[in-house]
């Protein structure tokens, strides 16, 4: 992907680079779900860190570790309405709370570059089968070749490891196994939402990265697609297998241009 394109994903929202917060951490499910529940969706980036280092919303021990959460809280989600990415997330989040864990993991995705080349590892794997640790860290490694300790790659390969788990593609505590997770017609809006941001439309956006989370057919996930215009999140039509696909309110006329340019943009 060229410089242009990533700066013109990164003002929707997106994170590109080698570095990501699952060097030190999951992706905070817990503690983003209490925020989130606290914090108006419609709050500034200033509110979240009054919440977070001020109320100590998130009961953190010490200053250090509260900015610690603040930090790697807002590199993995944004905590910033004027990013179009985390206006989406904050906009479905409160819609059902079984589609949360895969949200977060969605967003999660979406900016921390660790994380995400681990998705086509994870996925590959078919429901039942272990997923062992150490093949986790061969992933890593193979990505990052000697950049990282062993140490490191343990570390990073425990922490994706959570995130996977508290989405619902893993279960199991020592001995983790590929499972199948709880996927609503929020989570499918959220992910056709996404392949827009990338300036994909049509039947392109079925088949982005974003929609290969989703178990299910083709006409399984059209139904998720449809139930999910029908409750209010999105536009979608499909006739003759012609389909269409918008978001009314979600995005500013300047913002719409921006994934105009971004599918232009190699």
């Amino acid at each position: 992907m060229s410089a242009a394109k990533e700066q013109l994903l990164a003002k929707l929202g997106f994170r590109f680079g080698s570095n990501g917060p699952h060097a030190a951490r999951t992706m905070m499910f817990d503690d983003l779900q209490v925020l989130f529940n606290h914090v108006d969706a419609d709050a500034t980036r200033t509110d979240y860190a009054q919440a977070v280092l001020n109320d100590n919303l998130l009961a953190k021990p010490t200053k250090k570790s509260r900015e610690l959460a603040l930090r790697h809280l807002t590199t993995l989600y944004g905590l910033d309405t004027q990013l179009p990415l985390f206006r989406a997330l904050r906009r479905l989040w409160s819609v059902d709370v079984a589609a949360q864990p895969v949200l977060a993991l969605t967003a999660a995705l979406a900016r921390d570059p660790l994380l995400r080349g681990t998705q086509a590892f994870i996925l590959a794997k078919h429901p039942g089968v272990l997923v062992t640790r150490e093949d986790l860290e061969q992933c890593l490694a193979a990505d990052h070749p000697d950049r990282f300790s062993p140490a490191s790659i343990k570390s990073f390969a425990q922490n994706v490891n959570g995130s996977w788990t508290a989405a619902g593609y893993l279960q199991g505590h020592s001995r983790k196994t590929r499972s199948i997770p709880i996927v609503t017609p929020v989570n499918v809006a959220f992910s056709l939402f996404l392949g827009h941001l990338e300036g994909l439309s049509g039947q392109r956006l079925f088949t982005s990265k974003w929609m290969t989370l989703f178990p299910g057919s083709p006409g399984e996930l059209d139904a998720l697609a449809n139930s999910a215009f029908h409750r209010g999140m999105l536009v979608f039509l499909n006739a003759g297998g012609i389909k269409e696909v918008r978001f009314p309110d979600y995005l500013t006329p300047e913002e719409e241009k921006m994934c105009q340019e971004v599918s232009h943009v190699i």
